[in-house]
């Protein structure tokens, strides 16, 4: 925990309990997971943090670049804890979301490109892919269920193969 509180305060934010207890939840699901997964896997432990500090946390860390966030297709939000410095660009699997790095070197040209014909300085992006792996597509042709629960979030925290 003295680690992950110190990786707070070198971002800026206020070390406490429950900002220490949502890295380290983060940490341990490996891949992307909503607040509220992330609330119950907190909630699981011995630390009692509310959603609605899960959703503050998150927000600053994510302001602060310590995680990665993504869309759903709903709309909904889900966050990773980023596990190398600077930017990154992931692959997720709408099925799983189990998620892949990408190597970013062609987007990243393709958006200093846009934005310097465009006139634009200072560019900050986001750029989403998402489709279906491989395992899930094979499981799906058989006509297996996806790998998720019903409600819509991750059945478990897997982690990439990668």
């Amino acid at each position: 925990m003295q680690r992950l509180a110190t990786a707070s305060g070198r971002i800026g934010l206020r070390r406490t309990r429950q900002r220490s207890a949502v890295l380290a939840a983060l940490q341990s699901c490996g891949d992307f997971v909503s607040a509220q997964d992330l609330h119950r896997v907190i909630s699981e432990g011995d630390t009692t943090v509310g959603l609605t500090t899960v959703y503050r946390t998150l927000r600053d860390l994510e302001n602060s670049g310590r995680i990665d966030m993504i869309r759903e297709q709903d709309g909904s939000r889900l966050f990773r804890h980023r596990r190398a410095v600077g930017h990154s660009h992931y692959l997720v699997c709408r099925c799983c979301l189990r998620s892949w790095p990408v190597d970013s070197d062609i987007v990243e040209v393709w958006a200093d490109a846009a934005a310097e014909a465009a006139g634009f300085t200072s560019v900050e992006h986001t750029v989403e892919l998402t489709g279906v792996c491989a395992r899930c597509a094979a499981a799906v042709s058989k006509g297996e269920p996806p790998c998720r629960q019903a409600s819509g979030h991750q059945a478990d925290h897997r982690t990439s193969p990668h």
